[in-house]
C-alpha cells in the first residue's frame, strides 16, 4: 500500500480520516512507500476515491522515469468513475518508475482519498482485466463486440501476438477511458479559475463603448457584462454615434439611469467608430482605458485579472488578453489562446485586440483612432502605441477576458464580412513600416482575409550565403538535395558546402568528387564520429560568408525565393536564428517551428496536418517570432553563430539546434519562422531511426541534459500559451491549465561570458 502524502493545494478535514480539501485546480499527492523504482510493465491500481461535491475529480497519475515529472509522462484514470468509491483499474508502466504522483482534481473540491494500491500484474492478468471492462462497457452501450471479438482474434495471430493483443487492447482501454478535450469541458472544469485570488489595486479603467444601432438584444448583454464586472473601479464612457434606431438611446438612457458609473455623450454626426471612439476617450478619467465593441461581453473578471496583472508588472503601459467567440445563444467557441508580445505575428493578423487595455495617457499621445482606418482601428492603434514602447512595457494575460459576438455580419464570422477592414488592415501596416523607415511590403495571402505576408528588404549588395550540408553515404538523397538547390534556386550569391563525415559508399565517394568540380560547390572531409554539432560548428570556421544556412541532406526545394525569403528575416538586425516550412514527401506538416516543453523538451506543432492547413487562428501560414527551429533548415549571421558559441557538441543529434535558439534568445536576439519558404524534408533518412539501444540511450541524456541546463523555461515558451497542452498535440487545450502567473518568467539575459555561452565554447576548446 502506498500512502497520499499531500504536495501542494491540499488540506486534511480535521476529524474526517481520509478527507481532503483542494483548494486550487492543481492539487497534488506524493504516492510514498517501499518498492521504489517500480519495474516497467503492468500493474493493478486500486483506491478509494470519491468526490462529495459533485462530478469534479480529473485524477491524473503522473510517472518520474528519471527526468521528473512532466504532462508527457501521465495517465488520466479513467477507470475512476463519478459518484462511486472503490475503483480499480489497469496501469502500464513503459519504463521504471522512480516516483509516483496523484493529482485527483481539476478544481476546488472536498472528496475523499485512501487506500492507494499498486500490485504487478503478468501480461496475461492485466490483458484480462483490461478485455473484461472493454468489452462491459462496449455491451452496456449497445456496440458490436462480436467485432471486437474478432479484431482479438486477428491480434492474437499476429507474430508476438500476446504482445500485440496486450498493446491494442491497452490502447482501447485507454481510449475508452479518456474524456474528449472540448472547449465546453475546459470552460467548466477551468473558466472560474480566471478570477484572481486577490484585487490588488484601485485605479479607476475607463471602458470605451461606441454604439450605432446595435440591436437591443446584444446592447443589454453588453452593458449587463460591464455591470457584473467583480472590479468595481471602472466606469463606462459610452458614445453613440447618431444611432437612428430609438431602442439604443431608451437603453442606454435606462442603464445609466441604474449606475452612476456610465457616462454616455450623443454625437450629434455619424462619424463611424474612430470618431465615436474618440468621443468617449476624451470623457476618459482612468489612467486606463479598455476597448470594447458594442454587441461584445466581457468575462465577468475582466478588469480584476487586467488591475492584478498591472499591480504586479506596473511599467506595462498596453495589456492584451486571450478571447473567444459568443453566438447568438451564449455559447463560447473558438477560443484564441495567444502568445506573448509577438511583433512579427502582429504584422501578420490584429492579434492583440479583445480585450486591449492602454494607458489613456499612451493613447493621447498616439493621437487616439485614426479616422479613415475604420475596421481596423484598433489593429492601426496597437501598431501606433508599439512604436512608443519597448517590450517590457507591453504585457500578455493569458486567460480569456472577451468574448467576441458571432452574428450575421460581424467580423467574428471572418473578416471577409467586413472587407473595408481588410483594406484598413493593410494600410495600417503600410503607414506602420513607413513610419519606422523600413520599406517593407505588405502582401496578400491567397485565399485569406484580414492577414498578410510582410517581405523586408534585402541590402545591395545581396549577402551571400554560405548553404553547408553534412552528409554520410546515401547519395540519391544529396544529389536531390543538390541539384534541387542549383535549378530551382533564383538568389545570386550563394555557395553550397558540403560535408563529408566519413562516406564510404563508392556511388557516394564518386558523386562527392563530381561536386567538387563544380563553381558553387565546396566539399569538406569531417573524418570523425557523428556529431551534428561538430559538424556544423567546423563547417562554419571555414566559411567567410556573412549569412549561414544549415541545411539536412535531406531537403528539397520547393518555393525558388526560398533563400530570398530567409536571408530578408536573417538580415534583420535584431533576429537570430529564421527557419522555414518544411513537408514531409507526402505533403502534410513536418515543421512549422518548434514550441518548447511539449513531450518533455520541444515539439513541432501541426505536424503531419495537410499543406495549406491554418493552424491555429491562421498561425501556420503567418511569419512569426518562435522559441526555436529546427536546424534541418536554418539562417542565421555567421556573427551571430559565433557570438551564441555555435551547436553545443554535448548535443550530437538531437536538441542542438533547440539549444542554440535558446541561447539566440538570451542573447536578446529573436528567432523567426516563416512559412513562406517551403521545402520537403525526407526526415534523417540517411542518418536513420531512433531505433538502437545506443541510440535511446543517447537520446535520454540529451533529454536529460536539456532539462538540466534550462530546466522549467522550457515550459514557459513566450510563443505558446499556458492554456495549452505540454501533453498532447501542440496547441490543444490544457487539462489543467498551468499557473499562468509564472508564464513571465523569460530565458534570462546572457552575456559572451554567462555560463551556457561559456560552456558551449569550453566544450570547443
Amino acid at each position: 500500500m502506498l500512502t497520499l502524502q499531500p504536495l501542494d493545494q491540499l488540506t486534511p478535514v480535521i476529524d474526517e480520516p481520509g478527507t481532503w480539501c483542494a483548494s486550487g485546480n492543481d492539487p497534488k499527492f506524493e504516492c510514498a512507500g517501499g518498492g521504489f523504482p517500480l519495474k516497467a510493465g503492468w500493474y493493478g491500481f486500486s483506491i478509494e476515491l470519491q468526490d462529495t461535491d459533485g462530478d469534479r475529480l480529473e485524477p491524473v497519475l503522473y510517472f518520474d522515469y528519471g527526468h521528473g515529472m512532466h504532462e508527457s509522462w501521465s495517465l488520466h484514470l479513467g477507470f475512476i468513475r463519478p459518484g462511486a468509491r472503490h475503483h480499480t483499474g489497469v496501469v502500464l508502466l513503459l519504463h521504471d518508475v522512480r516516483r509516483l504522483r496523484l493529482d485527483p482534481a481539476s478544481m476546488p473540491c472536498t472528496f475523499h482519498a485512501q487506500h492507494l494500491k499498486i500490485r504487478r500484474l503478468g501480461r496475461i492478468g492485466a490483458s484480462w482485466r483490461m478485455w473484461r471492462a472493454v468489452t462491459r462497457e462496449a455491451a452496456a452501450a449497445g456496440a458490436d463486440t462480436h467485432g471486437l471479438k474478432l479484431d482479438a482474434w486477428r491480434k492474437l495471430r499476429e507474430p508476438g501476438g500476446r504482445h500485440a493483443f496486450a498493446t491494442w487492447l491497452h490502447a482501447l482501454y485507454v481510449r475508452r477511458d479518456s474524456k474528449a478535450p472540448t472547449y465546453e469541458r475546459w470552460l467548466k472544469l477551468y473558466d472560474h479559475a480566471v478570477s484572481p485570488a486577490r484585487i490588488q489595486g484601485d485605479g479607476l479603467i475607463s471602458i470605451l463603448l461606441p454604439t450605432f444601432n446595435t440591436p437591443e438584444v446584444w446592447l443589454r448583454h453588453c452593458l449587463d457584462s460591464v455591470l457584473a464586472q467583480s472590479y468595481p473601479h471602472w466606469e463606462l464612457c459610452v458614445a453613440d454615434d447618431a444611432s437612428t434606431e430609438p431602442q439604443v438611446r431608451l437603453v442606454l438612457e435606462e442603464y445609466a439611469g441604474r449606475n452612476a458609473r456610465i457616462r454616455i455623450v450623443w454625437r450629434e454626426r455619424n462619424g463611424h467608430i474612430s470618431a465615436a471612439s474618440n468621443s468617449a476617450l476624451a470623457m476618459a478619467r482612468g489612467d486606463y482605458v479598455a476597448l470594447l465593441d458594442h454587441d461584445d461581453e466581457l468575462h465577468p473578471c475582466a478588469l480584476a485579472t487586467i488591475v492584478e496583472a498591472l499591480h504586479r508588472h506596473p511599467q506595462w503601459q498596453f495589456v492584451y488578453s486571450d478571447e473567444d467567440k459568443i453566438d447568438a445563444d451564449g455559447r463560447r467557441y473558438d477560443p484564441y489562446f495567444k502568445p506573448n508580445w509577438n511583433p512579427d505575428l502582429l504584422h501578420g493578423q490584429n492579434c492583440v485586440s479583445h480585450l486591449g487595455v492602454y494607458s489613456r495617457a499612451l493613447v493621447n499621445a498616439a493621437g487616439g483612432f485614426r479616422e479613415g482606418l475604420e475596421g481596423s482601428q484598433d489593429w492601426d492603434l496597437a501598431l501606433r502605441c508599439s512604436e512608443r514602447l519597448t517590450t517590457d512595457q507591453i504585457g500578455h494575460v493569458p486567460a480569456v477576458l472577451y468574448h467576441w459576438r458571432a452574428i450575421a455580419g460581424s467580423t467574428a464570422q471572418g473578416v471577409d464580412q467586413k472587407d473595408y477592414a481588410h483594406a484598413a488592415g493593410r494600410r495600417a501596416l503600410r503607414e506602420h513600416f513607413a513610419r519606422l523607415g523600413e520599406a517593407a511590403q505588405v502582401m496578400e495571402i491567397e485565399g485569406l482575409c484580414g492577414v498578410f505576408r510582410i517581405r523586408h528588404p534585402l541590402p545591395d549588395p545581396l549577402p551571400q550565403v554560405s548553404i553547408i550540408i553534412p552528409t554520410r553515404d546515401r547519395a540519391d538523397l544529396l544529389r536531390q538535395c543538390v541539384d534541387s538547390i542549383l535549378a530551382r534556386t533564383t538568389y545570386t550569391h550563394y555557395e553550397i558546402v558540403v560535408v563529408d563525415n566519413q562516406s564510404v559508399e563508392p556511388e557516394s565517394i564518386a558523386y562527392l568528387a563530381e561536386l567538387a568540380t563544380h563553381p558553387r560547390v565546396r566539399v569538406r572531409r569531417h573524418d570523425q564520429p557523428f556529431n551534428f554539432s561538430h559538424i556544423n560548428n567546423a563547417a562554419v570556421d571555414g566559411c567567410r560568408s556573412e549569412l549561414i544556412c544549415l541545411l539536412n541532406n535531406d531537403i528539397e526545394v520547393v518555393t525558388p525565393d526560398w533563400l530570398e525569403e530567409l536571408a530578408s528575416h536573417a538580415m534583420r538586425p535584431h533576429v537570430g536564428a529564421v527557419g522555414a516550412m518544411l513537408y514531409y514527401p507526402d505533403d502534410t506538416i513536418q515543421h512549422a517551428g518548434v514550441v518548447t516543453g511539449v513531450h518533455g523538451v520541444a515539439a513541432h506543432p501541426y505536424s503531419g496536418m495537410p499543406r495549406g492547413y491554418a493552424g491555429q487562428m491562421a498561425r501556420a501560414k503567418l511569419t512569426q517570432a518562435m522559441s526555436a527551429v529546427t536546424a534541418a533548415c536554418l539562417m542565421v549571421r555567421r556573427a551571430t553563430y559565433q557570438q551564441a558559441g555555435g551547436l553545443d557538441p554535448a548535443l550530437k543529434v538531437a536538441f542542438n539546434d533547440i539549444d542554440f535558439c535558446l541561447r539566440l534568445r538570451q542573447l536578446g536576439y529573436t528567432n523567426v519562422w516563416t512559412p513562406f519558404a517551403e521545402l520537403y524534408h525526407h526526415e534523417s533518412a540517411s542518418r536513420g531511426r531512433e531505433d538502437t539501444p545506443e541510440k535511446r540511450a543517447r537520446f535520454s541524456r540529451e533529454v536529460e541534459f536539456m532539462k538540466r541546463r534550462w530546466g522549467s523555461l522550457l515550459d514557459h515558451d513566450p510563443a505558446y500559451n499556458p492554456n495549452l497542452t505540454l501533453a498532447g498535440e501542440p496547441f490543444t487545450l490544457a487539462f489543467p491549465p498551468r499557473e499562468w502567473s509564472q508564464t513571465t518568467v523569460e530565458v534570462p539575459p546572457m552575456t559572451a561570458g554567462s555560463a551556457a555561452v561559456h560552456e558551449v565554447r569550453a566544450s570547443l576548446a
